[in-house]
Formats: C-alpha cells, structure tokens, sequence
C-alpha cells in the first residue's frame, strides 16, 4: 500500500527533471530518490 503524499509542485518538476535527464520513469525516479534518501537517513 503507498502512502497518499502531498507533493509539492515544484519537488514534482525536479523528481520529473531528474527522471528526464537520466532516461528513466517517473516511477523509477520517484523509487531511486525514495531509495537514496532513506539510504542517507539510515547512515
């Protein structure tokens, strides 16, 4: 089950940049962004 999360416009431009400028999805750069800030969180 995913949460329902209010998403700023402007960190919803910035998730869709990132997944722009590295050939991805939308839900694979939600997912590798979720991935790397909870990696960072957990160090």
């Amino acid at each position: 089950m995913r949460p329902n999360v209010d998403i700023s416009h402007t960190l919803g431009g910035r998730i869709k940049d990132y997944a722009e400028a590295n050939n991805l999805g939308l839900s694979e750069a939600y997912t590798e962004v979720l991935e790397a800030g909870l990696d960072e969180l957990e160090n």
